[in-house]
C-alpha cells in the first residue's frame, strides 16, 4: 500500500478558511450594533461639557446654568463677599477648605446648585431670595446654610456645594466638563 503524506493545500482546506473568515466577519457584523447600542447617544455627549459667556455677569451677580441636568451657580463676588469668605476660621466648618480651595479666580464662584442633604436647590441666587445666615445659600427644605463660599455652615447637609470641573477659556468664557 502506497500512502501519500502532502503538506499541500487542498481544495478541501481552502473551503475550510473561507467558511471561518466568512463566519467570522457575519458574526462581528451581527454583535457590533449589540455593542455599539451602548454607547451614550449625542445628546448625552453635547451636555457633558458647556461653555457659558460670563462677560454680562455684573460684580454682585448670580446667575445659573443647566450642565447635565443640573443647575450650576455662577457668582461674580463682591469684595465684601470674598473678605468675609477669606476671614473663616477653616477648623470651625464641618466640611473644611479654605476659599482658594474653591475657587480659581477670587471674583468668580463656580458650584453646582444642589444642597447636599436630600438634594434640593438652595435659595439664594436671585434678588430678594432668602440667603441665609451667611450671606450665600439658604436650603428651605431642611434649614440649610452655606456662606459666600458655598460652605456649609449650620443645618443638617454634612458637605459644602460640589465643585464641578471648570476652567477660564478667557476672561469672559469659561468651560464647565
Amino acid at each position: 500500500m502506497a500512502t501519500t503524506d502532502t503538506d499541500e493545500p487542498t481544495r478541501r482546506d481552502f473551503l475550510y478558511v473561507a467558511t471561518g473568515a466568512f463566519a467570522a466577519i457575519g458574526v462581528a457584523g451581527a454583535v457590533w450594533p449589540l455593542i455599539d447600542q451602548m454607547n451614550p447617544d449625542a445628546s448625552t455627549l453635547a451636555l457633558s461639557s458647556i461653555e457659558t459667556d460670563i462677560s454680562d455677569v455684573e460684580v454682585g451677580q448670580s446667575v445659573t446654568v443647566k450642565w447635565r441636568g443640573k443647575p450650576v451657580f455662577i457668582r461674580h463676588r463682591t469684595a465684601k463677599e470674598i473678605a468675609e469668605a477669606e476671614a473663616v476660621d477653616v477648623s470651625t466648618l464641618r466640611d473644611p477648605q479654605t476659599d482658594e480651595e474653591r475657587v480659581i479666580k477670587k471674583e468668580w464662584l463656580i458650584q453646582i446648585g444642589i444642597c447636599t442633604h436630600l438634594g434640593c436647590v438652595p435659595k439664594g441666587q436671585k434678588v430678594g431670595d432668602d440667603k441665609g445666615d451667611y450671606n450665600g445659600w439658604f436650603c428651605p427644605c431642611h434649614g440649610s446654610h452655606y456662606d459666600s463660599a458655598g460652605r456649609i455652615r449650620k443645618g443638617p447637609a454634612p458637605l459644602n456645594l460640589i465643585l464641578p470641573e471648570y476652567t477660564f477659556l478667557t476672561d469672559e468664557k469659561i468651560k464647565i466638563g
